[in-house]
């Protein structure tokens, strides 16, 4: 039952463009205590169906910029093969720590654009009053 409320809530989040995989991957780690590499790796198999529909979606949406897609999927590609290479490699325990510092500087870059937006409202809206 945990397996079927984790993947919706991540769906939910890769559908609108937030990272479903990387709350996959806490959760899974925190709920169902897989080690991080089987974690990552779940996660990796996840995103390709969640990717395909988000990827439909939007295209039929005229949303996407498919020289630039092409242009950063291959990069990408050339990324993952070298980003699997050093995650094989990394011990578990300092894998999980940098996926935490990297979970910690998303955090800190979304509040700090919020609190960007925030002000920019109030600036605009203070502007017209």
């Amino acid at each position: 039952m945990i397996q079927i409320i984790i993947g919706a809530f991540s769906g939910i989040f890769s559908g609108i463009g937030m990272g479903g995989g990387t709350i996959l991957i806490f959760l899974l780690t925190t709920f169902t205590g897989l080690e991080q590499h089987s974690a990552q790796a779940t996660n990796l198999i996840f995103f390709i169906p969640t990717a395909i529909s988000a990827i439909i979606v939007n295209y039929k949406n005229k949303n996407v910029d498919t020289k630039l897609a092409l242009f950063i999927s291959m990069c990408g590609i050339i990324g993952a093969l070298i980003g699997a290479k050093i995650a094989v490699r990394t011990d578990v325990f300092k894998l999980r720590k940098l996926f935490g510092i990297f979970l910690a500087i998303i955090t800190i870059h979304e509040i700090y654009t919020l609190f960007k937006e925030y002000k920019q409202r109030k600036k605009r809206y203070t502007k017209f009053s």
